[in-house]
């Protein structure tokens, strides 16, 4: 059975005393998995993924990387941020360097690598992320779309296994979503895990692998069929159902398209350009 890349077992956490956030917590991603992760606002998400890197101790529980305790020592945090990185949902909260090259830079030098590998880390970032016609521009004059990119080709740098992202969609034009989502699946397809969280439920469905929700104090992980159709589940969640589980419903009484799966309006277009002349 593969070893999970990241493991939460029984983990509680709390701001304040009598108020908990997560209350036995289980969740195992596996390598090579694509996660949404969907929630209220205030619900956790967050929280969640800032106990996955490290920037917060569960006050009950263990976290595992790739088999091992998660350590927040100097030592053991550099050694979980090779594998696991967490980019935030505002680009401003990481982007600190006076050109898109130093910043992209910053997590390779720290590494103490020589200059050679930093730059050929530091390209290929940019190169995945493309943003290298950004390299030599000050981080403050990019637009809110680029910073997005820069963020995220920062923590590509560090070739992590596990890529986090807080709600990278926020913010960015029906383009920009569409474009961030293609440098996603790159980035999968060249062996990243990635687990992102998001308020767009149709986004998580046509997107992801399964789903995990949070909600309550616990998470629950479940396909995307299953969850994002589920009324009683997404009221927890305070989301409103995906619209393809639906229209996968209205086909499943079509007998002639039983088998059609549209995930995205584009593939729905597509199939019902193909019925235009049938007894739909």
């Amino acid at each position: 059975m593969t070893e999970p890349l990241l493991r939460m077992s029984g983990v509680d956490f709390a701001y304040q005393p009598r108020q908990p956030v997560f209350t036995g917590v289980e969740l195992a991603v596996l390598p090579g998995q694509r996660l949404a992760v969907v929630g209220p606002n205030g619900g956790g998400k967050t929280t969640l993924f800032r106990l996955a890197v490290g920037a917060l101790a569960p006050d009950a529980g263990r976290i595992e990387v790739a088999g091992s305790l998660v350590r927040r020592t100097r030592s053991g945090l550099l050694e979980l941020r090779q594998r696991v990185q967490l980019v935030l949902q505002d680009p401003d909260d990481q982007l600190f360097s006076a050109s898109v090259r130093q910043d992209v830079s910053f997590g390779p030098v720290n590494l103490g690598l020589d200059p050679g590998q930093v730059r050929q880390r530091c390209d290929e970032a940019l190169a995945a992320l493309q943003v290298t016609a950004l390299a030599d521009r000050p981080t403050h004059l990019l637009s809110y779309g680029q910073r997005k990119r820069v963020a995220i080709a920062g923590a590509v740098a560090l070739r992590p296994e596990l890529l986090i992202l807080d709600e990278p969609t926020a913010g960015l034009d029906p383009a920009g979503v569409e474009a961030l989502l293609r440098t996603l699946d790159d980035l999968h397809a060249a062996g990243t895990t990635i687990l992102v969280s998001t308020h767009d439920v149709d986004l998580a469905f046509r997107w992801a692998d399964e789903v995990v929700v949070v909600a309550g104090g616990g998470v629950r992980r479940v396909p995307t069929t299953e969850a994002l159709a589920d009324p009683d589940l997404l009221a927890a969640a305070r989301l409103t159902p995906a619209w393809a589980p639906l229209v996968h419903r209205l086909i499943d009484r079509l007998p002639h398209l039983s088998r059609a799966r549209p995930r995205s309006a584009a593939e729905l277009a597509a199939l019902l350009a193909t019925t235009e002349e049938g007894a739909v």
